[in-house]
């Protein structure tokens, strides 16, 4: 989970900038450096490994000045070493960028600027960036237009940090959907930029927090905010609380909601270091998957408890259409006692965010006792269940500090989409072509989970229609049908309303009896493969009088007009579409418990790691 630490100012920006990197090193990353003007000239240092590394380069090679921007990179474009560390440098040596996020086209935009006679020196997404900026700066333009002209000509979602040699009294910096956050500073005669809160405490309590497609000029004595069209905006100044939990929380109310809005930052680190976009490829070397065991493999037994089984079940979908493997998804507490048919051919992979569920833990001893080959994706490095495995895949997400998970839901939806892909590749069922395009449909999540967050004030509106409803039905149909579990578990877990999620084709066989007025019905019917299915399921329920609530593609007419309420989702991939319909469903069930008065973060009864039976 990249960290950014920019600072401009009379000291010496070196050791704030590391400093402030320190405080975020919670999030994770695999190489780190800082850009720092040095007299009239702009020195860069970076290096693979820990923060310590990057000291020990500064060390050794110091350098001192103001200003300067810093970086802790997950790698997503580009193997995690120096080369393609940030900051990164324009051919000219006078601009400088980081960046945090994927740049959707970079390849379009890496193909024309190559054609221009630019040579790239790393292989990353954001090197662009700074390509772009040098261009239109040839062209005349100020740092400030040429900054804004390359921020609208990016796609994505992302953050980006700009400075530049010869306009060394600012720092320009953007937020291009919601790849993650930009917290501003106020000092005083100083000015500073951070992703997150921590890195800039102890520097000022007043903060400004960036609003999507907005773009700040920082100044060491202003902090000038507009829109990237160019319209003017008067910011909100927050002062931050000296508590450090409640600073932790920053411009949010409880962590599952800023949890819920760090989805778009943790998807994209989730692919950290796993996907090579120009060649469509798959990486996930911790999971010791060769092209021989892949090929062997017979079954694949996917154990899990809770959020995790229904992040599962999907991935169950994912795995048989994709790499053409069975797969049957067993209730962690219900996996030993079942008596499962295992072997040296199969799979047993655990889905946790602890990594030490008691349940989910004693199923993978009961797979290695039967000689199953173990795989776990897990959110805590160093768990039991990374310890135990014969092969993991790290989610990626950072801290998850809500009791009902969010984040730690939709990361392993992202991976078992990328284990499907890799699986696939390795037993020679898929061509060249589908899966370079499965592969390219990654890049556009980040920015479709943003555009989603976004819409939250429409989820708001909703759940103050429906925050005194004691019952409700949500229903899904093919790789949403888990969805629908998911968000009835969410209302469960949170708003202590009852709620129960079903195949929407079950209705008929029972449930349907329950319809009335009294019974609004959740009905997930984006664009995808069961839609036209979905859209019976709602009449149905709309003719015995339900309250019906959809969650909807864009522009999907039909289905406005045959409900009460929408909660509209950009068009999506179906394969991915799991990644951005349960967003509204969590946000929905977020605004509900909310509105009722209820401790979100800690729901009665619950523990965020189940460790006994």
């Amino acid at each position: 989970m990249c960290g950014i630490v920019g600072y401009i100012g009379p000291h010496d920006a070196t050791p704030i900038i590391l400093n402030g990197l320190k405080r975020l090193e919670y999030r994770g990353y695999d190489s780190a450096g800082l850009a720092i003007l040095n007299g009239d000239q702009l020195e860069v240092r970076k290096d693979a490994g820990k923060l310590s590394q990057l000291i020990d380069l500064l060390g050794k090679s110091p350098i001192s000045g103001a200003p300067g921007i810093g970086h802790t990179r997950w790698a997503t474009h580009g193997a995690p070493n120096a080369r393609n560390a940030h900051p990164h440098l324009g051919q000219t040596k006078r601009v400088v960028v980081v960046q945090n996020g994927i740049v959707e086209n970079f390849l379009e935009l890496k193909d024309e600027l190559m054609a221009e006679g630019v040579e790239f020196q790393s292989e990353t997404d954001t090197e662009t960036i700074v390509h772009l900026v040098e261009h239109y700066l040839a062209t005349g333009l100020s740092l400030v237009e040429a900054a804004r002209k390359t921020f609208n000509q990016i796609q994505g979602a992302n953050v980006v940090v700009v400075m530049s040699a010869d306009e060394p009294d600012k720092i320009v910096t953007a937020r291009i959907g919601n790849a993650g956050g930009v917290v501003l500073g106020l000092g005083d005669g100083e000015n500073f930029i951070a992703s997150d809160i921590p890195a800039i405490m102890e520097h000022t309590r007043n903060v400004i927090f960036l609003e999507s497609r907005q773009m700040a000029v920082v100044t060491c004595n202003t902090m000038t905010i507009e829109m990237l069209d160019g319209a003017q905006v008067k910011p909100q100044v927050h002062a931050v609380s000296w508590d450090p939990i409640a600073a932790e929380k920053g411009e949010y109310r409880h962590f599952m909601q800023k949890e819920i809005h760090e989805q778009a930052r943790a998807v994209t680190d989730t692919l950290a270091g796993r996907v090579d976009f120009v060649n469509g490829r798959i990486r996930l070397p911790d999971l010791n998957l060769t092209a021989e065991f892949a090929r062997q493999i017979e079954k694949i037994y996917i154990t899990a408890c809770g959020t995790a089984a229904y992040a599962g079940m999907v991935g169950k979908y994912l795995i048989e259409k994709i790499a053409r493997v069975p797969v049957e998804v067993v209730i962690g507490s219900e996996f030993r006692y079942s008596d499962p048919i295992l072997n040296d051919r199969t799979v047993v992979l655990a889905i946790s965010q602890s990594g030490e569920t008691a349940d989910t833990l004693a199923a993978m001893e009961e797979g290695r006792r039967k000689g199953a080959t173990l795989w776990s994706i897990v959110n805590a490095i160093g768990s039991q269940a990374i310890r135990v495995a014969d092969g993991f895949i790290s989610m990626q997400t950072g801290p998850e500090i809500g009791v009902a998970s969010t984040k730690a839901f939709t990361a392993p939806l992202v991976d078992q989409y990328m284990l499907a892909i890799l699986l696939a590749d390795l037993r020679g069922v898929i061509d060249d072509r589908t899966r370079k395009a499965l592969v390219a449909d990654l890049r556009l999540i980040p920015d479709l989970v943003g555009r989603t967050l976004e819409r939250e004030e429409e989820v708001a509106v909703v759940a103050h229609a429906l925050k005194d409803i004691r019952d409700c039905l949500y229903l899904g149909r093919g790789i949403n049908m888990p969805i629908a579990y998911e968000g009835a578990l969410k209302l469960k877990e949170i708003s202590y309303i009852h709620a129960e999620g079903y195949p929407a084709g079950e209705m008929k066989h029972g449930p349907i009896a329950l319809i009335d007025e009294h019974m609004p019905v959740l009905c997930l019917a984006p664009k995808d493969p069961w839609r036209e299915k979905m859209v019976s399921q709602i009449q149905q329920a709309r003719a015995r009088g339900g309250v019906v609530i959809a969650v909807a593609t864009d522009g999907d007419e039909l289905v406005e007009a045959m409900t009460d309420h929408v909660l509209w989702i950009p068009e999506t991939p179906w394969m991915l579409s799991p990644v951005v319909t349960v967003l509204p469903l969590q946000l929905l069930a977020y605004h509900i418990a909310a509105l009722r008065g209820l401790d979100v973060d800690q729901p009665r009864n619950l523990a965020k790691s189940v460790t006994v039976e």
